[in-house]
């Protein structure tokens, strides 16, 4: 006898699944040494080390066009595995930007530590949700949207992104459909491009 599940039902048991999963423990700092299975180091052996990050003092490398960026994750940051969050620190150049881009398995803060920041995302409506933020002040990015920033002040900006999975993911727009190898005919359709407006995005955007 078959049991009849509602569909919405399903459809919250299959976000359940798809989060991280709660942990079973106080924390669990990898072993390096139980690489690839990421098996939990004794208790006796984690120190208050592992649960501070030092990387985001100051701003990693810049690229050409004034944007930088340090992550820390539970690779880099031990304390953070199991606990489902991981952080970015984001610099930006006067006028530089970070590009619209999406975060496929959390929700973001952003929080400006200095300067001013135009930032915002957009629904599934293809409504903009944007404003300029400014130090000390705080945006949230719901999950999943294309959101972007750019700094409109006159000196270096920096934001702090907090996300709610210690593996948010990143995938960046221009990269995903002109760098990821989709057909060009499709995208000649699909943006009204001519083939050879098309072959240049793609030399931009080729990873």
């Amino acid at each position: 006898m078959f049991l009849k599940i509602p569909i919405s039902i399903l459809l919250i048991l299959t976000i359940a699944i798809a989060s991280d999963p709660d942990p079973l423990q106080d924390f669990c700092i990898p072993n390096p040494k139980s690489f690839p299975d990421q098996l939990c180091k004794n208790s006796t052996a984690v120190t208050a080390d592992d649960f501070v990050f030092s990387g985001a003092k100051s701003a990693g490398p810049f690229s050409g066009t004034g944007f930088a960026t340090v992550a820390a994750n539970s690779i880099n940051f031990p304390g953070l595995n199991t606990l489902g969050m991981s952080l970015v620190r984001v610099d930006l150049k006067e006028g530089a930007i970070n590009p619209p881009h999406v975060h496929p398995r959390a929700a973001e803060m952003v929080y400006v530590v200095e300067g001013k920041v135009y930032a915002g995302f957009v629904d599934s409506g293809n409504r903009v949700y944007a404003k300029v933020i400014e130090e000390g002040e705080v945006m949230v990015i719901p999950r999943g949207v294309v959101h972007f920033q750019m700094n409109v002040g006159k000196r270096r900006a920096t934001v702090f992104g907090c996300f709610n999975s210690q593996n948010p993911g990143t995938q960046k727009m221009a990269a995903a459909i002109f760098g990821s190898g989709i057909k060009e005919e499709l995208l000649e359709k699909a943006f009204g491009l001519s083939s050879k407006e098309i072959r240049r995005m793609k030399r931009m955007f080729d990873s």
